[in-house]
């Protein structure tokens, strides 16, 4: 325990001081530009994998202020998918990097397009309001020949609101 030699309390007694923790064996982990998959346990069939990621952040290229997202991934899995903690970890990874909305958003659609080569994926980012006006960017990714539209319907988006 630390002590303050010159604080002392009513009693002449000598007061702690605050406690630090100390830093952990096995830190937190770190933002990474790598993402890790797993066997597709049921490549025989199309289902949607729906990722949602309420706080992403990145900021802006041009002026430095921060950005704020809501990212959903939509993915019919081929025979790889998505490893959950490397999603986060990879997400994480844009929060000091600036980068333009669009951009940003297709970047990560390429790089899980590359990873997992899907059946189908698609991004929706919700960008938070910047100078009065509210940004949603889709972009979408389909194998070729695979026709199965009515599993993933479109997105139906509220009308972004600051009230």
């Amino acid at each position: 325990m630390v002590f303050f030699p010159h604080a002392m309390a009513h009693s002449d007694e000598l007061i702690p001081a605050p406690q630090q923790r100390p830093v952990p064996v096995n830190p937190p982990s770190a933002p990474s530009k790598e993402l890790y998959v797993f066997p597709n346990p049921a490549p025989e069939r199309d289902y949607v994998i729906q990722f949602q990621i309420p706080e992403f952040t990145c900021h802006c290229p041009l002026t430095g202020q921060p950005d704020f997202a809501h990212f959903t991934i939509d993915m019919v899995a081929d025979q790889l998918c998505v490893e959950l903690k490397s999603l986060k970890m990879y997400m994480w990874s844009f929060r000091n990097e600036g980068a333009f909305h669009e951009k940003v958003t297709n970047d990560i659609l390429s790089k899980i397009v590359s990873v997992t080569n899907p059946r189908y994926a698609r991004i929706t980012a919700r960008w938070y309001v910047r100078g009065g006006i509210y940004t949603n960017v889709i972009a979408e990714h389909r194998q070729p020949g695979w026709a199965g539209d009515a599993v993933v319907p479109a997105p139906h988006l509220p009308h972004a609101t600051g009230l």
